[in-house]
């Protein structure tokens, strides 16, 4: 058996795993469906638990180059700019300091940029559409190649065809809520207030989520998430839906708000899933990393950053000797124990915040209103977590 890793999916996680893993001396092949990299979605915001693993590798300096960092957390609610809470972020350096890395918002496609521009040549492998994994390593294309490793990651999303191979019941399930996406020049939004702050709008039955990006954080990536529809009847992605149903969700809200989800053309609509946990991650030599394993609402902005975290833990286990020499099913089974309970609380706590921030104005809102000011804003056991403190060699 070739000691190597094949990864499918050329994504974050995928990119940085095959990252993680060549800086540990292994070799590595990334398998991409597409022709050209790509993003999907609009962009991404890296919190420190994410981006200490890739300072680790040597990317944070590079990624600060093409992002933003948020000045403030700011929630309010949906009629008027009043704020809820307030939290300094970049305006202070004390995220930073309390956590060990900043905070950034990033394009995706200029995150990908960095992450695929780290990887030596032919290390990614585009236009290769996976038909077939089998337990044994044994990818199939559909080209007819074969493609054999000591290990076989799954890094293919959401709709991950390699988790047929570890669970074929194994299904994301539609949460009932939907979302539009979109890029606005700050220039093109005058009456939102505090344009370089992570913000989140709570309203009756929808939420928008917005932050900057860019170098001079010159524009504004927007998440609006609206109940419904259910059941979502188009297909497993994005789907183009009618002309206004946007601008609709939001009349009434405060004048920055419709203002910045109007200055460009709406969005397809994005289904939101979760996966039921799964009992297994791994069969045979074929084990799985990010969405295709744990698949989460992204309202604590965790998705690329677990996934990360994922890659750095696999990676050191795979690096240790004998992993890829017949070790390959501890690994995975100690993979599984030390990631499985952390982002199932991650997953769980996705889904109640859904509902918390769609309250309509009354008791229920006032009480979670109060909650958020007492909160502690930056959810340490999210972010203070050092998802490498079981795993890092130790130095000689």
């Amino acid at each position: 058996m070739d000691e190597s890793v094949v990864i499918v999916g050329a994504g974050i996680g995928g990119l940085s795993l095959a990252l993680s893993l060549h800086a540990r001396g292994v070799r590595v092949t990334v398998l991409e469906r597409a022709a050209e990299l790509r993003e999907v979605g609009a962009a991404v915001a890296l919190s420190a638990n994410g981006l200490r693993p890739l300072d680790e590798l040597g990317l944070l300096g590079e990624l600060e180059k093409v992002s933003a960092q948020p000045t403030e957390l700011i929630h309010r609610g949906w009629r008027d700019d009043e704020r809820v809470t307030a939290f300094p972020v970049g305006s202070d350096g004390s995220y930073r300091r309390r956590f060990g890395a900043p905070y950034l918002g990033i394009h995706r496609a200029e995150f990908q940029r960095v992450l695929a521009g780290a990887c030596p040549a032919g290390m990614v492998r585009l236009g290769c559409e996976v038909t077939a994994v089998d337990p044994d390593g044994t990818v199939t294309l559909a080209s007819g190649e074969r493609v054999r490793g000591s290990v076989v990651v799954g890094a293919d999303g959401v709709h991950s065809r390699v988790r047929s191979v570890v669970d074929p019941a194994a299904r994301p399930r539609y949460t009932g809520t939907s979302a539009f996406r979109g890029i606005v020049d700050v220039a093109d939004a005058p009456l939102l207030p505090d344009p370089g702050a992570i913000q989140f709008w709570m309203g009756p039955d929808a939420h928008v989520l917005h932050y900057a990006i860019g170098p001079h954080a010159e524009q504004i990536n927007f998440f609006a998430v609206l109940e419904g529809p259910d059941p979502w009847t188009g297909e497993t992605g994005p789907t183009e839906t009618d002309p206004g149903t946007l601008a609709r969700a939001f009349d009434g809200w405060s004048p920055g708000v419709v203002q910045m989800l109007t200055a460009v053309p709406q969005s397809p609509r994005w289904p939101l899933y979760t996966l039921p946990p799964m009992t297994r991650w791994s069969r045979g030599r074929v084990v799985l990393l990010g969405d295709a394993v744990h698949t989460m609402l992204p309202h604590h902005g965790q998705g690329a950053n677990q996934s990360i975290e994922d890659a750095a833990v696999l990676a050191d286990l795979l690096a240790a000797p004998g992993a890829l020499d017949g070790g390959h099913t501890a690994a995975f089974d100690r993979y599984q124990r030390l990631r499985r309970a952390r982002t199932r609380s991650i997953q769980r706590s996705s889904l109640v915040t859904s509902g918390l921030l769609h309250l309509p104005d009354g008791p229920a809102a006032d009480a979670r209103n109060a909650g958020l000011t007492g909160l502690d804003p930056w959810l340490t056991w999210i972010h203070g977590v050092d998802a490498r403190a079981d795993t890092r060699p130790v130095p000689a």
